[in-house]
This record gives C-alpha cells, structure tokens and sequence, in this order.
C-alpha cells in the first residue's frame, strides 16, 4: 500500500507540474500576442493620426510640403500607388522652389509607383531624374535596366542590368531580367548561367524557362532545348510557341511523327499569337507532306491562304499538292523515300515502250534528288541501249544537268537518253538538247509516263 501510496502521490506531483507549466505557456503565449496586437493598433493608429493631421493641414494649405510628404509615405507604405503617385507628382512641381524637398526620393518614389501600375514611359522619365541626381543607386538602376529592356533597349538595359548586378549579385529579379536581356542580344551562354541560378530558386518562372530553351537552341544543345519546349507545350502563353520550336527542331532532323505532333498540340490552344498560329499550320502541312498525308496537307494550306494569301510560297504550294493528291505515283515520284522511287522508275522504264523486251542493267541514286536507270530495249523495229534520268523536282531543269546526262550517256556508250522531271526546262536546257538524242519530259508530259507504270 505505502509503494502504491508514493507511486500515486508522485504522479499527483507531476500532474500539477505539468498543469502549472502549461497554464505559464499560455499566459505567455497570450501576453505575446497581445503585445504584437497592440503594437499594430498603435501603428494603424498611428498612421491614421498622420494621415488625419496631413490632410488637415492640406485643407488649409493645399501646397504643404510636410503634410504631402506624410501623405505620400502612408500611400507609398500602404502600397496605394495612385494616390502615392498622385500625391508624388504634387511634391516633383514643387521641388525648384522648397529646398526642404528631396527631388531624388520623390523621383525615386514617383517613378516605382508609376513601375507598379505599369505607366513605363511616366516611370522611366521620373528614374532618369533620379539616377542623374544621385548616379548608380541600386534602386535606380534596376528599374532603369528593367524599363530599357521593357523599351527594347536590350544593349542599353544589359549595361543597366550589369552594373546593378554587380551591386547585389544574389538580387533575382535583376538577375532574371538580364537573362532575358542576354537572350535578346544573342549572348546564349552569359544567358543560360543566370537563367539556371534564376530558375533554382523561380522553379515555375515560365518565362524564364522559355528564355532558358531559346539560348540552349542557340548553343546548338537541340536535345536540351526540345526537352524545354516540350515541357512547355500545354502552357497556356509559352505553350504555342513552345510546340512550334520543338515541332520545327523535329521536323529538321527528319522526326516528322513528332514535328506532327508537336504542331497539333500547339494548335489546340485557344489563345495563339497569329503570327504563331500562322506558322504552325504551314508547318504542319510540311509535316504531313514529308509523310506523304498530302490529302491532310492541302485543307491546312487553304487555312494559311485564307490567313494570308501572300504567306511564304503557300500558293504555289496549294496548286502542287493539289494535283498531288490527285495523282499517287507523282506523289511517290517526288516525296516519297529512295526505295519506292526507284520502284517506280523501273516500272515506267518496263512500260515505257509497248510491246517491246526491256532488261535493265544499272541504276544508280545521287543523293535523292535523281536516278539513272540504264535499260537495254528491244521491239520488233529497233534495238538500243537507253539511259532515263529521272528528276525529283517540281522546279526548273538547268542546262548543267543535261550537260551532265550526256556526258553519262557517252561514258556508257548507250545511244540514246530520256529525261523526266516534274518541272520545266530552262531555255538553255532546251537548246543544249536540240542536237542531241536526249528526249526531255516535262511536268505536262510526266502523268503520261507516269501512267505506264501502272500498265
């Protein structure tokens, strides 16, 4: 009984212990509390009592310089910048005559309440006053680099900017704004190093992002930037622009699947730039092109015409993939991969001549952009070794390529050469040919050719 007594009254003791030390840490929380409350009553109070004398005062004296003063600090503290800007203006007129009137605050204050309401033009004159009454305050010259890259004055505000930055270098709107700065004056890697310290900190800063990719796409680190860019497609203002950069970065390195959809997604956004917009669809009618999806193609390019007629090269575009669509092997004669180009030339080459016995002996590829394709042909009449030339463009044949196509056929010792193009040839080409065995087939003459291959 006694072990169990001590062992009660012990946890008695602690008990109260513990209720007197909880009592003592709520009544000092309380008195904590109660003194900040009372010191922000006695500042509101405070504030309330300057601004009720300031006023009073102007009601007698609209000029006063004291009372404006006291006005335009409550304003300013406040965050009220109409009226702090209002009442700022008051004090600039009145500087030149009250040398009691600092002109480099009250500049300085007038020109960031006028930053903070988006009046640049306002701000920037008024800091430019202030930054020739007292040169190089930090204050100052922030906002002065600010507004320049706002005016883009990019030479100037990287200048500004620095020189701030050299002041306080851990200062992240300043260290944002020259990253930016920098991308503009095509310094990428200056850029990508502030842009990086900016973004640890500013993880969501879109803006800054988007920066950060164009100057990694500048140093040629496509990976990096695609990678950016991607990540910023669904965003609602980088986002169309961002999945144009990333599709055109796909498009050139032969990723059309991608390109398509990164253009497709840029375009679902509601709210697109028109020069972007524009843009995006040109650029993913190309995609499909390069996909032979002509059919898809050619509604996109009507919506470019529509935009503008004059965009680019849109209407002679239009006219080629029209007949395009129309017309399978002239797709696969100009668009499609070497493989199935070179099948059907072999098939025109087979059907070129009725009725006749064909062996091919040799074809040869240059880069994509022609084939030759040398045949011997027999018929009942007459027996001779042909060269075709097969050309991938839908443009203008040059005397040189027929230069060339002749001296082939001389080098083979055949006896005789077609040329097929989907273009035209230039009037040099034409006269080169005259008196020569070389039979050149135009855009006008190819859906003929073109039709054997199917005989």
């Amino acid at each position: 009984m006694t072990v169990m007594g001590l062992d009660f009254l012990s946890i008695a003791v602690l008990l109260i212990i513990g209720i007197i030390i909880l009592v003592a840490v709520t009544l000092m929380v309380y008195g904590v509390r109660k003194r900040g409350s009372r010191k922000d009553r006695n500042a509101r109070k405070d504030r309330d009592t300057r601004l009720r004398e300031a006023n009073k005062t102007l009601s007698q004296d609209p000029r006063n310089a004291e009372a404006l003063q006291t006005l335009a600090e409550v304003y300013f503290e406040d965050g009220a910048w109409e009226k702090a800007m209002k009442t700022y203006g008051a004090l600039i007129s009145l500087c030149a005559t009250n040398p009691d009137i600092s002109e480099f605050e009250v500049s300085l204050r007038y020109g960031l309440s006028a930053v903070q309401l988006k009046q640049y033009e306002e701000a920037y004159k008024s800091l430019v006053v202030a930054n020739t009454l007292k040169p190089d305050v930090f204050e100052v010259i922030s906002n002065l680099g600010l507004l320049e890259y706002r005016r883009k004055n990019y030479e100037k505000a990287a200048a500004v900017l620095k020189k701030a930055l050299d002041q306080r270098p851990d200062h992240t709107p300043t260290m944002r704004t020259l990253g930016l700065t920098l991308t503009k004056i095509h310094k990428p890697k200056e850029a990508v190093v502030l842009l990086r310290k900016v973004l640890e900190l500013e993880p969501d800063d879109k803006e800054a992002l988007f920066a950060l990719a164009g100057a990694y796409y500048e140093l040629n680190a496509g990976d990096q930037a695609v990678r950016i860019y991607t990540h910023l497609r669904p965003d609602p203002v980088f986002g169309p622009h961002s999945a144009l950069i990333a599709g055109t970065i796909h498009l050139k390195s032969n990723q059309f699947e991608k390109a398509e959809m990164d253009f497709e997604l840029g375009l679902r956004h509601e709210k697109i730039r028109p020069d972007v917009l524009i843009e995006l669809r040109y650029r993913l009618a190309s995609s499909y092109v390069k996909q032979q999806k002509v059919q898809q193609a050619v509604p996109i390019l009507q919506q470019v015409y529509e935009m503008n007629p004059e965009y680019k090269d849109v209407r002679a575009q239009i006219s080629r993939y029209q007949a395009l669509s129309r017309d399978r092997n002239l797709q696969i004669f100009l668009m499609a991969p070497s493989s199935e180009f070179v099948g059907l030339c072999r098939k025109i080459v087979l059907n070129f001549f009725p009725q006749s016995k064909v062996k091919i002996t040799d074809i040869s590829v240059q880069q994509n952009e022609y084939a030759d394709v040398l045949a011997e042909i027999e018929t009942a009449k007459w027996e001779d070794l042909i060269l075709f030339r097969f050309i991938r463009t839908s443009g203008q044949v040059g005397e040189l390529m027929l230069r060339d196509l002749h001296s082939r056929i001389k080098d083979l010792k055949a006896g005789r050469g077609f040329c097929l193009a989907a273009g035209e040839y230039s009037p040099g080409a034409k006269q080169f040919v005259e008196a020569r065995l070389i039979d050149l087939i135009d855009k006008e003459e190819l859906p003929k050719a073109l039709k054997k291959a199917d005989s």
